[in-house]
């Protein structure tokens, strides 16, 4: 089977092969020749034979492009049938192309012809850069001339040579089709006017003309020699090209597979004579079996055949390693393959006995290395393996080299150790390639495995854009203007004998390093201008062959292969699973081409122990107990299966730890969270991702207080210079000495906490020697944080800003031409390597890949190559003696500036590629109180409210921008921009000014509109008018008239002056038992957007619509508001961004004996007592002490029998007659002291707080009401006869000579016998006083109000004792009168009469500095008449504010808006007040209303403020459309409009302007049409509007508007007729859709940033679930609704799944209670309207719906083919879900539904799968466990499944979303959440896959130029 060299001439003996049948025959078999390869010597010449083929030699004359060494002693036959048939096409003098699997098989088959048949040969390689000019000519440059150059092709043509084209599926398309003319007729026509001609052809001419004539034509003549081999992998199993149809035609093919087995099993037993022959015949089985098509077909790469010759010389060396563990360095399938992939192989290793892998590895380490004195670059190393000592020689470096763990810098771990030998044994035989993730110590590794055996390390940093030149050689120029070849460092490596270290080859294209291949198996290399380089050996016998001399092969530019060279090879984990696909993230790198180059160790996470003790050793000073919390951290994210967890863990590389860790060591007072989310960069991660960090950092017991801003921890953080040296918080540094001061930033800075808290965290990364990297939005002050850093520092700074045109050499030299000559220039970033400048790198994330990742090199190695060929070196020693180097000074820094990544930054992502060698710092927009600090530096004439309103506004916008509903960042740049303009030109107003901002998005309506929105919700009037003032109607006050004395009796009858004996006795106070507070957005919505009135803002307390307001208290600018049904207590501040809540349903049960209903009053306490309130209900006197920070709640017990339980009769709700409750007077609440009594009672207590304490008072009267009119003086009415009574006692009652209370009666001859309902505790300003009363006068006084005034000033009460004078504003009808006097509109509009039952609360205040009674009044008491004109029907209000100013002596009624929603509870409501709402001063001023539907407003009602308030307001708006700043010349038409019709039809549809004819025309008048005036409707033809000006349309005559409205509204009623669609559906549907309007739009805005990737989608599937019968049993929420809407594109697929709650229910019995429907309505509207959205987004848009309910899960109700088209379509289909609802079964088949989609959409070929399920949490009801529901979601990992719960019955969905998996399951009590939700799944779904690729494109390493 074997042939067999002959050769006469040199003797060779002929040697014996071995058998390849080693099973059949043995080791020493013999097999019969078939074939033999002779060399016979004639007269003729020399002859070689192959057979019965023979070839006639000729002499070569370049003998040194003759390959040497090719052939082996011994052929085998498969091989020596290849030679015979190439040596038949040979002199067929055809062209061949030797087509197989990857490996160097082909390529040496084509070497060993040539080196037999003595031809030269020309070798290229080919690459996807590879051009025409690298085949035919290239230009060069002598001498200041250009010539052209002849390259490889021509060459071979024109001296007779074999060109050999390796590669061929690499090149592009188009490039090699250069060659088909000559590979067909032997021609071309070359650059320098040449042509090529075939012998023939050109020995006929030759015939007729002379050679002179024939070269004066240019005529070249092609030797017949000339011959291509081409060498390629079959397309499409292999990546690649397919070959063009007419080259493929010209080339004769010859499939070289491996060596059959028999062959291979031969040349293996000689390798491994050691190893066991069963062992080797197994492992051969082994890689056939995986090389065959049936493993093709499983998807598994080839396994590398040809790797098994290098494999078994180190199993012959170690005969105790694991045939398994071997068998991964040539074929790592648990790092390619996906678990059917590792499945496959392992049954395969299983079949052939080559499962030992499962046990412990062979543990090895090594010893020593020594010198070996026989071969020079040789060294022997002692290894221990498996207990036993093995020596063995392996290629070493020139170095000194080290001991083995003795470098200070490796810290040994057993993992590294054995890893270590590992390689060690690998690169005994052959290249080696370490694959790690990103920051797990390749690169260390690499640097001690080198220092071991005396290697210079040469690092060349691959890119993805990195070319073939890049790698081998590139252009240069000479000093001369001569174009020269420089080698890159790969080939000096080469040379020089270093060991190339390959950095990045999973990122570089497979068809650049393709280039590599000949260099790694044969170690030779074929460059550009022509040199080669050679395998020592062949160089060798070569130079003996020759008998030349190395500078004589030098001359000839051949140089040999240092034989120490070697290459190590880095590398990222290839994607499991991922096939070869064109998809960039879904292409494997690791693929069978590149398997036969490398032998691969896998470079594993460390194990914790081993961890601990490296950063132990690294950093001995860490403290311990921080470093074990973030190795468990760590530890988690790593070992989880949550593919999001798994992307944070990629932060957290061990070189991250490391670097925290010395941090750490230095600060051991940093908290760890703070770190950690430093390095993750948290601030711009997505929600998911961001709440997967935090809930690990909780589970880890990581406390994260410390990670919150320092703004406010540490307000006073501040920066000082003091004798030279620069403190930022609590750390300091000096100040650098500098002579290049012009080269220190001084910019404009104005500190603020947050911005000096990254400085200060900057300061220190700087001590410790990092590079920084600062990332975050536009405008946050990046680079004035840096420059103000460097100015403090005083140190020098080099700018660089990076764009998309950036090169390598652009950033490291400049070039410019001088005298015709280019010349490079020092770059800022050479500049600062030089001189210890600090060097900004600006816009980082703008530059290409290949730039920025050259800034890995110089971070990590300190090493750098220069355009020029100069090199930087951070070691001065390494420098010395040799040139062109550059050495890096000591000071030197990088400080690097990026955008974050992600949308709307177009940029790469610089974190993603190089964040881990950098300290990486998040900046982010200044908060609220720095930003408006640091605003008031930039406008200190600019007023606070005005910078207050723009701080919240951009505020709202950059949290909107990063919940995905507005897709700009707006950041602190623009705000300083506005403040800029108002503090220059403070007569403009500001909702002027901010168009300079948001006028880019004017023109994107949707976007538009959300703007608007947000600046009116904080006050900024954008499109307001100045003349929009709404301020209530004022009406005169009655003259103020003296209607009696009150006169205090002293003395005189015992009865007028009583004694009232005092107890005291401690309170006994119970529990506390500590209730949750929660904490909801306050969505507060300023009231003056586009007009003013007296409300200032208002917003809604989040409660149930069955709830009811019961009391609203106030201190300072906190307001507390009391619920009763259920009882729960809110708190806010008035400006405040949250509110919190208690709920005391379990203290206040719902229901107690019956009906049962309490009432609840609140008393916020003083200090020290903030924040914390005392409620006390009526009826049952129970008394809380509510704690609001905590949630700690006390009862307080005033008297030992205040714990009886309450009878039922004794209720107020339901008792039929009267009884008398008790009450609280909290008018010194802020003194922490309370009174309480009962109605009809006798006795008083006074609760003092502070000190635990009830003071009680026995009285010899019943009463009706107390008033504390001061603080020791209170007034009394008796309960029957309304007597007053003035109690006067002691200040501190708690003292030993404290008397005793007294009792005095006042006489009233007022004549006013009503009780007072307000009788202010303090007096009026004198200057108050005197306005009211209009004369001057200095006098103690008390305000009060009753039913028959509208005020009372009683001067001289209650200090005077002499008569105190009663003035009286009397109204003219008393208020008790009118509860039945006056009905009409009013009556209807406030919701009916109330009860007849007297209210509890009785909402008049009084405003004491503003002069001002304050009352809540219902309609039917107002003079509606008086305020309104006949013509203008009364606002539907909750009540009316009556205003009673006693300084302007007018009254006024303000409008209180309704509620929204209205408690059913009519008669309850009527017993807490008169009216819908409740009033309570504010500490600021003005008043607050709290309406029964949770609607809370502030009113600002001073005449004062108001004047105020509206110059502020009218200053905002500005008055520059007033100015007549230009002349406008605008055409009119001349036309006048008379009446509005249709026109008339245009058959043709030409375009038609003005006319007064067409219908469809543009900028005309009367007709239908676009652009005009007077038109009756809008009418688009589709043609270009032409429009007139707004003043001509605004000069139409309101007859003919009124005219043109009638026939507009005519027409659509007929449009509604031929879609059959009644007025009433109509509006049905409109108000759906309204309700849901905006929760599209955002929607929209999000498919909008997802178009880029989705050019289009189209709507698949929908399916919906309702059940109506559980509304029987009052359970609404019970019932589900679910969607699935698939949205599908070429390579993207997504998928919804929603499931909605309770959606028909009202319909049938909550009729009372439309609330529900609104909101469940409003949660199934949006889900279908998501369909609209994306079918007007995307088109074709069709889908199905199809429902699931208590019938089933496949009920169908929409077909594709029968999509919606119109409005009454759509209705019907709502009117069908609805009508469903209705009558079908009782059940729940969410489950069902939601396993169906998943099973459905995997089916789907996609790249992404997406279903997401809407629910309630009631899923318990159902029997439905939430580890089923896990289940489910997670049932198929293709699938992303996640829960959106809408519903919750108390803290149900917060406590099942801890229980399903994290990031799986959200809680969205408000539908406008849903599509933010949707849009965080979206992107942190795409970014947990982004990271885990770790081919991703976009990432970028380093590169070398």
């Amino acid at each position: 089977m074997h042939g067999q060299i002959l050769c006469g001439r040199t003797a060779v003996a002929t040697r014996r092969l071995r058998s390849i049948l080693g099973s059949v025959l043995g080791r020493d078999g013999w097999m019969r020749r078939t074939h033999e390869v002779k060399l016979i010597n004639t007269a003729a010449g020399d002859t070689v034979k192959i057979g019965e083929i023979s070839y006639t030699l000729k002499i070569p004359r370049n003998p040194e492009l003759v390959p040497v060494k090719h052939i082996t002693d011994s052929l085998p036959q498969t091989v020596a049938q290849h030679l015979r048939w190439i040596m038949q096409k040979d002199l067929l003098g055809q062209d061949v192309f030797l087509i197989g699997p990857p490996g160097p098989l082909r390529r040496s088959i084509a070497m060993q012809y040539l080196e037999l048949t003595r031809r030269e040969v020309e070798y290229v390689a080919l690459s996807r850069d590879t051009t025409e000019t690298d085949l035919k000519q290239r230009r060069e440059i002598r001498s200041g001339t250009a010539f052209y150059i002849d390259q490889c092709a021509v060459r071979a043509a024109t001296q007779g040579r074999v060109l050999v084209l390796e590669g061929l599926e690499k090149a592009e398309r188009n490039v090699l089709p250069v060659l088909n003319n000559l590979l067909e007729n032997r021609e071309m026509q070359l650059e320098d006017g040449r042509f090529l001609m075939s012998a023939e052809r050109y020995d006929k001419l030759l015939q007729e003309h002379t050679t002179e004539e024939l070269d004066s034509w240019k005529i070249v003549r092609v030797s017949e020699d000339f011959r291509v081999i081409a060498l390629g992998l079959p397309v499409p199993k292999y990546q690649g090209n397919p070959l063009d149809p007419p080259l493929r035609s010209r080339f004769q093919a010859r499939d070289i597979y491996h060596l059959p087995f028999k062959d291979q099993l031969e040349l293996l037993y000689t390798a491994g004579p050691n190893v066991a022959a069963e062992r080797v015949s197994q492992l051969l089985s082994l890689a056939t079996t995986l090389c065959s098509q049936e493993s093709s077909d499983l998807g598994l790469p080839d396994f590398p055949v040809d790797n098994l010759l290098p494999a078994l010389h180190v199993l012959n060396a170690f005969p105790m390693l694991s045939s398994q563990q071997l068998l991964h360095r040539l074929y790592p399938y648990n790092s390619i393959l996906g678990k059917d992939g590792r499945t496959a192989v392992e049954g395969v290793l299983s079949r052939f006995e080559l499962l030992d892998g499962r046990r412990q590895p062979v543990p090895g380490a090594i010893l020593s290395v020594s010198a070996t004195r026989e071969t020079e670059g040789r060294a022997d190393v002692t290894s221990r393996v498996a207990d036993k000592d093995i020596t063995f020689q392996v290629p070493a470096g020139t170095k000194e080299r080290r001991p083995p763990n003795s470098s200070p810098e490796f810290i040994r771990t057993p993992s590294h150790c054995q890893l270590l030998s590992e390689m060690m044994q690998s690169h005994m035989v052959k290249d080696i390639c370490l694959i790690g993730a990103k920051g797990c110590g390749k690169s260390v590794l690499a640097r001690e495995f080198a220092e071991m055996l005396g290697y210079s390390i040469e690092p060349v940093m691959l890119y993805q854009d990195m070319t073939a030149r890049d790698l081998l050689q590139q252009r240069c120029t000479l000093p001369n203007g001569d174009t020269a070849w420089r080698p890159s460092p790969l080939v000096t490596a080469a040379i020089e004998g270093k060991l190339l270290l390959l950095d990045g080859i999973h990122r570089v294209n497979l068809g650049t390093l393709a280039v590599l291949s000949r260099l790694l198996h044969d170690r030779e290399l074929d460059l550009y201008d022509g040199t080669r380089l050679l395998r020592s050996d062949r160089y060798q016998t070569l130079k003996e062959q020759l008998q030349l001399s190395d500078e004589q092969l030098q001359e000839r530019s051949i140089f040999p292969v240092h034989p120490s060279f070697r290459v190590l090879a880095l590398a990222e984990p290839p994607v499991v699973g991922a096939g070869s696909s064109s998809s960039s993230r879904g292409q494997q790198w690791l693929g069978p081409e590149l398997l036969t180059m490398f032998l691969y160790h896998t470079v594993t996470p460390l194990a914790r122990a081993e961890e601990m003790g490296l950063i132990q050793g690294l950093n001995p000073n860490v403290p311990t107990e921080a470093a074990e919390q973030l190795l468990l951290l760590t530890h988690s994210l790593r070992n989880t299966n949550d593919p999001t967890a798994q992307s944070l863990a990629s932060s957290l590389s061990t070189r991250q730890l490391l670097r925290i860790c010395r941090r750490l060591s230095h600060y051991p007072e940093e908290s760890i969270a703070h770190a950690v989310n430093k390095a993750c960069l948290s601030r711009f991660l997505p929600s998911l991702a961001r709440a997967s960090l935090e809930k690990s950092l909780s589970s880890c017991s990581v406390q994260d207080a410390a990670a919150a801003p320092a703004a406010e921890h540490s307000p006073d953080l501040s920066c000082t210079i003091h004798d030279g040296v620069l403190t930022i918080g609590s750390v300091s540094a000096p100040v650098f000495n500098t002579k290049e001061k012009m080269k220190v930033p001084d910019v404009l800075f104005y500190d603020n906490p947050q911005h000096m808290k990254v400085m200060e965290d900057m300061l220190k990364d700087f001590l410790l020697g990092e590079h920084l990297l600062l990332v975050g939005n536009q405008g946050v002050g990046k680079n004035k944080i840096v420059d103000r850093f460097l100015h403090l520092l005083n140190r020098p700074r080099e700018y660089l800003q990076l764009h998309r045109d950036t090169t390598v050499q652009t950033l490291t030299l400049q070039p410019s031409v001088r005298d015709g000559i280019i010349t490079y220039e020092d770059s800022p970033l050479v500049k600062a390597v030089k001189l210890g400048h600090i060097l900004v790198i600006d816009e980082a994330d703008k530059a290409p890949t290949n730039v920025t990742c050259i800034l890995k090199t110089l971070v990590e190695s300190g090493e750098m190559i220069l355009a020029d060929g100069r090199r930087i070196i951070s070691d001065p020693r390494e420098a010395q003696g040799r040139p062109n180097t550059v050495v890096m000074h000591p000071d030197f820094r990088m400080l690097v500036l990026a955008n974050r990544p992600g949308f709307p930054f177009l940029g790469n992502d610089f974190f993603g590629a190089l964040g881990d060698i950098f300290s990486c710092h998040a900046v982010d927009n200044p908060k609220p109180q720095a930003e408006l600090a640091m605003l008031k530096r930039y406008g200190p004439d600019v007023p606070d409210a005005t910078l207050r309103k723009l701080v919240a506004a951009f505020g709202e916008l950059r949290s909107m921008a990063d919940q995905g509903t507005i897709t700009y960042p707006y950041s602190t740049r623009e705000v300083v921009n506005i403040v800029k303009h108002l503090q220059k030109f403070p007569g403009e107003g500001l909702a002027n000014v901010v168009r300079n901002v948001f006028d880019f998005d004017s023109y994107n309506k949707d976007t538009r509109e959300v703007l608007i929105e947000a600046l009116h919700k904080h006050g900024i009037p954008i499109g307001a008018k100045p003349s929009s003032v709404k301020l209530a109607k004022e009406l005169p006050l009655p003259e103020a008239t003296m209607t009696g004395y009150w006169t205090i009796n002293q003395s005189g009858n015992a009865r007028r002056k009583l004694l009232c004996p005092t107890e005291t006795h401690p309170i006994d106070v119970k529990g506390p038992v500590f209730l949750r507070v929660q904490r909801f957005p306050c969505d507060r919505q300023e009231s003056r957007a586009l007009s003013f009135s007296e409300e200032k803002a208002h917003w809604q307390i989040p409660m149930n619509e069955v709830n009811i307001i019961c009391d609203v208290a106030t201190k300072d600018d906190m307001l507390y508001v009391a619920t009763c049904n259920p009882v729960s207590l809110f708190s806010m501040r008035e400006r405040g961004e949250t509110l919190q809540c208690v709920e005391l349903y379990d203290v206040f049960p719902r229901t107690i004996s019956g009906v049962w209903q309490p009432l609840v009053t609140v008393a916020p306490l003083g200090s020290p007592l903030d924040g914390q309130v005392v409620l006390h209900e009526e009826q049952s006197n129970t008394l809380l002490h509510v704690d609001m920070v905590t949630g700690a709640v006390r009862r307080l017990m005033l008297s030992p029998d205040a714990d009886q339980p309450v009878s039922r009769a004794s209720n107020w709700w339901s008792s039929k007659e009267p009884q008398g409750g008790h009450k609280m007077c909290r008018d010194f609440a802020h003194k922490n002291w309370l009174l309480f009594y009962k109605e009809d009672g006798s006795q008083l207590e006074v609760l003092d707080v502070l000190e635990g304490r009830v003071h009680s008072i026995s009285l010899p009267i019943k009463l009706k009401s107390v008033f504390l009119v001061a603080e020791d003086r209170w007034l009394l009415l008796e309960n029957n006869s309304n007597k007053k009574f003035l109690l006067t006692k002691p200040l501190h009652m708690a003292a030993e000579d404290a008397g005793v209370c007294q009792l005095h009666s006042i006489s009233d001859d007022s004549g006013e016998a009503s009780a007072p309902q307000m009788l202010s505790c303090e007096q009026l300003p004198n200057e108050n006083l005197s306005a009211a009363l209009d004369q001057k006068i200095v006098s103690p006084n008390r305000v009060l109000a009753d039913i028959g005034a509208y005020a009372r000033v009683v001067v001289g009460f209650p200090d005077l004792m002499s008569p105190n004078e009663v003035y009286s504003f009397k109204r003219p009808v008393d208020l008790s009168a009118m509860r039945s006097g006056e009905s009409g509109a009013h009556m209807l509009l406030s919701g009916g009469p109330r009860g007849s039952g007297s209210a509890k609360r009785d909402n008049c205040v009084a405003l004491l500095s503003a002069n001002q009674v304050v009352r809540a009044l219902p309609p039917a008491k107002v003079p509606l008449r008086e305020i309104y004109p006949k013509d203008v029907t009364p606002p539907m209000t909750a009540a009316y504010l009556e205003v009673t100013d006693l300084n302007s002596k007018k009254v006024k009624y303000v409008p209180v808006p309704r509620s929204t929603s209205v408690s059913p509870y009519t008669s309850w409501l009527s017993k807490v007040s008169e009216s819908d709402v409740l009033v309570a001063p504010l500490g600021s001023g003005g008043v607050v209303t709290v309406d029964m539907g949770g609607y809370v407003r502030l009113w600002e009602t001073g005449l004062d403020s108001l004047q105020r308030s509206l110059m502020e307001w009218r200053n905002m708006i500005g008055t520059e459309d007033g100015r007549p700043l230009q002349i406008t010349i605008q055409r009119e038409s001349g036309q006048d409009v008379t009446a509005p019709k249709h026109g008339k039809i245009d058959a043709n549809n030409d375009p038609h302007v003005g006319g007064n004819q067409w219908a469809g025309g543009t900028g005309g008048r009367d007709t239908a049409g676009l652009g005009g005036k007077g038109g009756p409707y809008r009418l688009d033809a589709g043609h270009k509007v032409y429009q007139v000006s707004q003043a001509e349309k605004d000069a139409v005559p309101e007859d003919v508007r009124r005219a043109a409205r009638e026939m507009g509204e005519k027409a659509f009623k007929e449009r509604l007729k031929e879609i059959n669609m009644s007025e009433y559906d109509a509006a049905t549907y409109e108000r759906f859709s309204a309700a849901v309007r905006r929760q599209v739009q955002s929607l929209r805005i999000i498919l909008d940033s997802l178009q880029g990737k989705c050019e289009q989608f189209s709507v698949c599937v929908c399916s919906c679930a309702c059940d109506e019968r559980k509304i029987m049993q009052h359970d609404y929420r019970a019932t589900t609704l679910s969607f699935a809407l698939l949205f599908s594109c070429p390579g993207v697929k997504l998928c919804f799944v929603f499931a909605e709650v309770g959606v028909c229910v009202c319909v049938y019995v909550f009729a009372a209670t439309p609330a529900s429907l609104n909101v469940n309505m409003n949660s199934y509207c949006l889900c279908f309207f998501v369909l609209e959205a994306s079918g007007a987004f995307f088109s074709p848009s069709t889908y199905d719906v199809v429902g699931h309910s208590g019938d089933g899960y496949d009920i169908e109700l929409v077909r594709a083919d029968s999509v919606p088209k119109n409005n009454k379509q759509r209705l019907k289909v709502l009117k069908t879900m609805h009508a469903h609802a209705q009558f079908c079964m009782s059940g729940d088949h969410t489950l069902e539904g939601t396993q169906a989609s998943i099973k459905e959409l995997a089916r789907e070929e996609a790249d992404e799968h997406f279903v997401v399920v809407l629910s309630d949490a009631n899923l318990e009801r159902y029997g439905i466990r939430p580890e089923r529901f896990a289940r489910v979601l997670t049932s198929d990992p293709q699938v992303n499944a996640f829960a959106i719960f809408i519903g919750s019955l108390g803290d149900q969905a917060e406590r099942l979303q801890k229980t399903l998996p994290a990031g799986r399951s959200f809680v969205a009590m408000d539908t406008k959440q849903i599509p933010q939700i949707l849009q965080q799944i979206f992107t942190s779904t795409m970014l947990s896959k982004q990271r885990l690729a770790a081919c991703d494109d976009t990432l970028a390493a380093a590169v070398t130029p």
